[in-house]
């Protein structure tokens, strides 16, 4: 039976690009059309359509390979369970060049601290960008979500309420916005605000 090598990359934004893991992966020797890829996802995000498919196309034999084991999971539970899903079917899981032995526990240990490393360093960058938020809030440089209809539109749906002529659904048609938007407009603009 032919061991088929199935390759897995992933970049978390949609600026980075794929290209660095797509060579590494055909330089371990998975052919490129046997490359699944997610493009603008987390690996903390476990909806990610491209692993999916990688697994789904893995079959007993083959080997999973992934050039860095942070570009499968960016948590440990995450990355056992990938793992030990991958073991029970009998598909290999190639970390770059190195294949994760189950049976071995210096391997087990090593694919443990990996995959720590990985959640670390995932806990990190999700720190410094609320580090990064905070001091651009504070600097006026970051105010959250804008409302939906202007300030002058505010006004009209405010006035057109109070007239009581038209409903929350009337005016969430005529300005083309929800409901929702609507009674957060009222709210916002109430008289007792």
């Amino acid at each position: 039976m032919t061991t088929i090598l199935i390759g897995y990359a992933r970049c978390s934004t949609d600026k980075q690009d794929l290209a660095a893991q797509r060579a590494a992966l055909v330089a371990l020797g998975v052919a490129p059309e046997r490359i699944y890829t997610d493009h603008g996802l987390s690996g903390t995000n476990r909806a990610r359509p491209g692993l999916d498919q990688a697994l789904a196309a893995a079959r007993a034999g083959d080997t999973l390979v992934v050039p860095k084991l942070d570009r499968l999971a960016r948590s440990v539970p995450d990355a056992r369970s990938i793992a030990d899903g991958l073991v029970g079917r009998g598909v290999r899981l190639a970390l770059g060049k190195s294949v994760y032995d189950p049976a071995d526990p210096m391997g087990r240990m090593f694919f443990n601290i990996l995959a720590t490393f990985a959640e670390f360093e995932s806990d990190l960058i999700r720190l410094r960008t609320k580090e990064g938020m905070a001091i651009a809030r504070s600097k006026g440089k970051l105010r959250g979500k804008q409302p939906k209809l202007s300030p002058k539109q505010q006004r009209e749906v405010r006035r057109m309420h109070d007239a009581g002529d038209h409903s929350v659904g009337d005016l969430a048609e005529l300005f083309s916005v929800s409901r929702p938007t609507i009674y957060r407009t009222l709210e916002r603009s109430s008289p007792e605000g």
